[in-house]
């Protein structure tokens, strides 16, 4: 940029003083300072626009980079997944023809020595009133004990509460 030391500005001071007069130089020197900063708030914002436009195409081909790493990804694990459906078929093919002579002889599978098989809940409460199943409802007796609120009181209804047993207190009286 261009140079200036404090003599040449000494000297720049002392021209303009002379050619503008000592009556409008505070205005001159206000008007140069405004323009100065705007011109420096210019080129600080185009510095920036420029900063965020690089970022923003560093970001873009991040962004390839990833989904061409992904796609190949995908792939790999569709020819992974074709692979292992086509084990899994030939090995059903192979048990298939085995399983029926080795099992012939065992046909009493319904035995459970007297226990008795609970099936699994499939149809599990589901949405509001689900709340107690999800949360481990507490019991009474705890909530009791332990003075969990358990009804609900309006704010008003608490201001009545708390103000007729303010007013049947009796004041303290005076110590003196």
């Amino acid at each position: 940029m261009i140079d200036l030391g404090v003599s040449k500005l000494a000297l720049i001071a002392v021209v303009a003083l002379v050619v503008i007069g000592p009556e409008r130089l505070p205005k001159v020197a206000r008007m140069a300072g405004n323009l100065m900063g705007r011109a420096q708030r210019y080129m600080a914002e185009v510095k920036s626009e420029v900063n965020r436009q690089v970022e923003l195409d560093e970001l873009k081909k991040m962004q390839e980079a990833a989904t061409s790493a992904v796609k190949d990804v995908q792939s790999s694990m569709n020819d992974i997944g074709t692979t292992l459906n086509e084990a899994k078929k030939d090995l059903g093919d192979a048990n298939t023809s085995q399983s029926s002579s080795a099992f012939d002889s065992y046909d009493d599978f319904s035995d459970n020595g007297g226990y008795a098989i609970r099936e699994p809940k499939t149809n599990l409460r589901q949405g509001r009133d689900s709340w107690g199943v999800k949360k481990s409802a507490m019991p009474q007796w705890y909530k009791k004990t332990a003075g969990v609120k358990t009804k609900i009181q309006s704010g008003a209804a608490r201001v009545k509460r708390f103000r007729r047993a303010a007013s049947q207190q009796k004041a303290p009286k005076s110590f003196f």
